[in-house]
């Protein structure tokens, strides 16, 4: 299984709009930060995207992502869903119905604001793009088992998932009790690590160290990150620890452990 980490930052992006600090006039492309999202292609082939965010349309031209097979989706926030309209591309060519899988509440969102993606329209150009699934505690799709993990994000809920043994908890300030059971045992953690200072409603760096430290999984990603954060600053986390980039590709194997390219 692979993952790959379309987007690394938070809803601003970095460079963010009409700033000039050190990271966003930065020359390494490890600090251009798109909006978060990420791409799980299973032993089969399939693609499952998780978050439809803001950049998508840019995110699967730079991979050559041709096809999607499934979206899951963490909640409901504008850098998270509001690219859903350029899935309309790969219905042009493959003419069927994805199944998107989230939350009640994401669901009920997402088909009262984009009802057209769900119904179509009536003039040509518009045909129905998702097929709503509210998910179960856990599922298989495409020979990955998804299991969906409750989070807090801030005064709201957001969902995290575990493929496998990877974990995935984007925009996110609180795992509850219930929930941390779920992610027992798992070799690869992608954690929301916003920025230095506090933040309602995200983890800050030293919040998902506290959470790496607890869960202990093989390797650790921090995502979702601000302008705050340069690159370089990698080499200040602790061993296993380092800083997502657009484009990173983890590599799960659970015979061997993952690895980074």
């Amino acid at each position: 299984m692979k993952a790959i980490i379309l987007g690394s930052g938070t809803s601003t992006g970095v460079p963010m709009v009409g700033c000039s600090c050190r990271v966003c006039r930065s020359r390494d492309r490890r600090d251009h930060r798109t909006r978060t999202s990420l791409l799980i292609r299973g032993d089969r082939g399939e693609n499952i995207l998780i978050d439809t965010s803001t950049d998508l349309r840019h995110q699967m031209i730079r991979h050559r992502i041709d096809e999607i097979h499934a979206v899951l989706y963490t909640h409901s926030h504008a850098d998270h869903v509001n690219g859903i309209d350029d899935l309309r591309g790969f219905h042009y060519i493959h003419k069927r119905l994805v199944p998107c899988y989230g939350s009640v509440e994401t669901i009920r969102h997402l088909q009262a604001t984009f009802p057209y993606i769900f119904k179509g329209l009536e003039r040509p150009g518009y045909a129905p793009l998702l097929e709503a699934q509210v998910m179960g505690p856990d599922f298989d799709l495409f020979g990955c088992r998804i299991t969906p993990v409750p989070l807090l994000h801030g005064p709201i809920g957001s969902t995290g998932y575990r493929i496998n043994d990877l974990a995935y908890l984007t925009d996110c300030s609180a795992i509850p009790d219930s929930s941390s059971p779920l992610l027992q045992g798992i070799d690869t953690l992608i954690i929301d690590a916003l920025r230095y200072s506090p933040h309602p409603g995200h983890f800050n760096i030293t919040g998902a160290l506290e959470v790496i430290q607890r869960l202990n999984p093989r390797r650790a990603i921090l995502t979702h990150l601000t302008h705050e954060v340069s690159h370089r600053d990698s080499a200040r986390l602790p061993p296993g620890v380092e800083l997502a980039y657009d484009g990173m590709q983890l590599i799960i194997d659970n015979s061997k452990g993952p690895h980074v390219s």
